[in-house]
């Protein structure tokens, strides 16, 4: 804060009728400007360290090196599903991993919606799986599997809700892989046989 010395300097008067003026000294104090500048310094410290950068948590598998290449790529068909994403947000769906080129497995469409939407036929997924597993015909370490499938015609929303979806859902084994042609043929054969979903 500034401060007025009012002191007098003790000098002596040069006439009886003449006043002098009085010598005022100023003197600013710094000391709450300080204050001001640690506080600032602390606030942006602070709000720094807390903004984060917003990344997708990724865990990689445990790689045993014990075990064979074909053993490790190895998706049993009953714990696998297969999720085809296309065009205007549809989600194309099967059991399995479309494995017998001949047959077209049994595709059903669904969309992102609260109701009957991907999230329910997940959860029936993992619920299946489990019991599953309970009765015996899958090993302990089967878990339900889900291949993404992006189609050239889906957008980049559709596959970051997929991904949601897996962690919303707690699957833990899901890949991102390419699409076949021929799915995208049996993807066709759906849409015309299904022409207004």
């Amino acid at each position: 804060m500034a401060e007025m010395d009012t002191s007098s300097s003790g000098g002596h008067k040069k006439g009886p009728g003449v006043k002098k003026g009085k010598k005022l000294s100023t003197r600013i104090d710094l000391t709450p400007m300080v204050d001001l500048g640690f506080l600032l310094i602390t606030f942006f410290m602070y709000t720094t360290t807390m903004a984060k950068p917003k990344t997708m948590e990724i865990n990689m598998p445990y790689k045993d090196p014990n075990m064979k290449i074909e053993e490790l790529n190895k998706v049993k068909e009953s714990a696998a599903i297969t999720v085809l994403l296309s065009k205007k947000d549809r989600v194309y769906y099967y059991e399995g991993i479309g494995s017998d080129p001949n047959k077209a497995p049994d595709i059903k469409v669904t969309y992102f919606t609260d109701k009957k939407g991907i999230r329910d036929v997940l959860i029936a997924k993992k619920k299946m799986v489990n019991d599953m597993k309970r009765a015996g015909t899958l090993g302990p370490k089967d878990e339900t599997t889900v291949l993404i499938k992006p189609d050239s015609t889906s957008n980049y929303k559709d596959l970051v809700n997929m991904l949601d979806e897996m962690n919303i859902n707690d699957i833990r084994v899901y890949a991102i892989v390419d699409i076949t042609e021929l799915e995208q043929d049996w993807i066709k054969q759906t849409e015309a046989a299904n022409p207004g979903n």
